[in-house]
């Protein structure tokens, strides 16, 4: 208890240092209206999804810790993420990357663990783009078999398929043993003789031999004796690693499994390619496409073209760009035009950590969607944990009116921190105002990640990952998830009853979501005039209201979880002017479980509402 008021101190400190000379006057704007039908992405760990195993010992091997498959994806389990609200699964590390395990009757070459992360290995160090780890498979002679089923499978349950595609960097040791014919690998005609040639596929380090990287005694798989690791790997000339590190010998913390992708960008940073024309930031795909049609473009940027579709053919309808901003963003628009064009309803999402760079990425990259992490991710990660108030999510917001459809919302993912772990949230229920606040205040999509739901936190040592992250690295059961999963039956026949009303809550949120039209229109934060005149009105409490011509909310969400708020509401007059409601009683009723129900009284054309508000509780209330 000490904890949860000293962080209430520190939230009431801060709104007794605002001047409300700073906070902007009522006459806020409004956000435009969007009409497309709301998204709601699960993001599944792969591996980890039908893993019923568990040991969890650190560095575990499949048969010690176990392992999930494609076909753990049943009818079954596919209908019930759909009955969450999901639209679309992102399949987490699909493309064959690296792992330490021996499939070399399968004619797969062994992968040195002194440039692979954990046993299981990165999934964004991809060493085969036209296939699929054999991990997942059954029988990895038929793995892309399998995967193809998978996808079969999702689309006849009603949910739309997105894998990722990492072109950035691959693996230290890429090698496909499945090209189409006439594909050659990366780097297969590549002068290594200079730094840089603009059909290189990697940037090099001439008269350098690579040096794996050490550091305090670390040792790959823990120490663990192996034929293939011997402090060394063959690599000379060395290529530059891929997060850009020009070393020999990178830092350990560098991506060192990995080798930066050369899209014709000289080492002084200058283009050396086509440049899109002035004014393209408001042509479409098609215009793009044409655009590049005959134009010379790096060899780098036909291999990922043929990759994306290639995939594309498979029946992937979308595809997550990890560290897509490293890439120039013409490069995007040679490939996501050539996507839409064979399909135009492709969902295109890229992280994206520059706010400076969104508008570029979207409107002349091409993307559907980008990452909202470092602006309401950010805010909401930091208001749980006592550091701010949520007042300035209405900024953010505002700040982003115009492409706040493309900003994807989360509140936890493979890179993140788990929101239930004590280094978010502290518990799932204490991130349910949260969830409510990023699944609602756009009309972007948003986006789950698999165990969130039934209140994962993280915990395990699995080796190479660490507590608080749900590891990609590693051989690991998910406790939390497996407890939903029940052996097979995914009927969460073993969830507690607070993880069944967590995944409850869940449910009903992001069902709501999709149906309801008003997320899809407008928005207007209601938080400044209430914050300025509302009596009580507790630091944790942030309110603002969405509508349409058919359906109005006013949304209120408590992020303190030790106050109960006892306040009159209030919904200023120019709000009440653009719903045209004239004096009188108004009842309006919560969507999430819909027992809660009060009277909006409006007088003189400004409404109130009385609210009792527990703490970590939000309500919908509806007109």
């Amino acid at each position: 208890m000490r904890k949860y008021t000293s962080l209430i101190v520190v939230i009431s400190t801060l709104i007794a240092n605002i001047t409300f000379a700073q906070i902007k006057p009522a006459a806020t704007p409004v956000l435009p209206e969007i009409k497309p039908k709301k998204e709601v992405v699960y993001q599944v760990f792969t591996r980890l999804f039908g893993n019923k195993k568990t040991t969890n010992k650190a560095w575990g091997t499949i048969e010690e810790n176990g392992v999930g498959k494609f076909n753990d994806f049943t009818d079954k389990a596919l209908q019930e993420i759909k009955k969450l609200g999901v639209t679309y699964i992102w399949y987490t590390g699909v493309p064959h990357h690296d792992v330490i395990r021996d499939y070399t009757k399968y004619g797969i070459s062994n992968d040195d663990p002194d440039v692979v992360k954990g046993r299981a290995g990165s999934p964004y160090a991809v060493k085969d783009y036209y296939n699929v780890n054999p991990d997942l498979a059954v029988n990895p002679g038929k793995r892309l078999q399998e995967f193809d089923a998978l996808v079969k499978r999702t689309h006849k349950n009603g949910m739309k398929v997105i894998i990722d595609i990492v072109p950035n960097h691959i693996a230290r040791n890429y090698h496909s043993v499945s090209n189409p014919r006439g594909v050659k690998d990366f780097g297969a005609t590549d002068d290594t003789s200079v730094v840089y040639k603009r059909d290189n596929n990697f940037y090099y380090l001439p008269g350098k031999a690579f040096e794996v990287p050490t550091f305090n005694g670390y040792k790959p798989l823990n120490g663990e004796k192996n034929t293939v690791s011997d402090g060394k790997f063959n690599e000379n000339p060395a290529k530059w690693t891929g997060n850009g590190s020009r070393e020999a010998k990178p830092g350990i913390n560098d991506w060192y499994e990995t080798v930066k992708v050369n899209y014709g960008i000289k080492p002084d940073g200058s283009k050396d390619f086509p440049e899109l024309p002035e004014g393209f930031d408001k042509k479409d795909y098609k215009a793009h496409y044409e655009f590049w049609q005959g134009k010379d473009v790096p060899s780098s940027w036909k291999k990922f073209h043929d990759i994306a579709l290639y995939w594309t053919a498979r029946g992937v309808d979308g595809f997550r760009y990890d560290k897509a901003e490293m890439v120039p963003y013409e490069f995007w628009s040679y490939m996501n035009s050539a996507i839409k064009m064979k399909n135009d309803d492709a969902f295109l999402l890229a992280e994206i950590d520059n706010p400076k760079e969104y508008r570029n990425y979207l409107n002349l990259g091409l993307m559907d969607y980008l990452y909202d992490k470092v602006e309401t991710y950010d805010h909401l990660k930091a208001v749980i944990q006592g550091k701010t108030l949520p007042d300035a999510l209405s900024d953010i917001q505002y700040s982003m009116a115009d492409i706040e459809h493309h900003m994807l919302h989360f509140l936890d993912n493979h890179d993140e921190q788990r929101l239930a772990s004590d280094a978010f949230a502290g518990t799932p229920e204490k991130g349910k105002p949260l969830m409510v606040i990023s699944a609602t205040i756009s009309s972007s999509p948003t986006m789950i990640y698999f165990g969130q739901e039934v209140g994962e936190t993280g915990k395990e040592d699995a080796g190479f990952g660490k507590p608080t992250r749900t590891s990609i690295y590693d051989y690991i059961g998910v406790p939390h998830h497996q407890r939903w999963m029940n052996g097979g039956k995914f009927d969460g026949g073993k969830l507690s009853p607070s993880e069944k009303e967590l995944r409850d809550f869940y449910a009903r949120l992001l069902n709501f979501t999709i149906s309801s039209s008003a997320l899809m229109g407008k928005f207007q934060e209601i938080q400044t005039v209430n914050r300025s005149e509302t009596t009580d009105y507790d630091p944790g409490l942030y309110a603002y209201v969405r509508w349409d011509d058919s359906e109005k909310l006013i949304i209120i969400a408590n992020c303190s979880w030790v106050t109960t708020s006892h306040i009159d509401l209030v919904i200023p007059n120019d709000i009440i002017s653009k719903w045209n409601l004239k004096d009188g009683n108004y009842t309006v009723t919560d969507q999430l479980y819909k027992k809660e129900t009060t009277i909006l009284k409006v007088s003189d054309g400004k409404g109130m509402m009385k609210v009792k508000i527990k703490p970590s509780e939000s309500f919908l209330f509806k007109l």
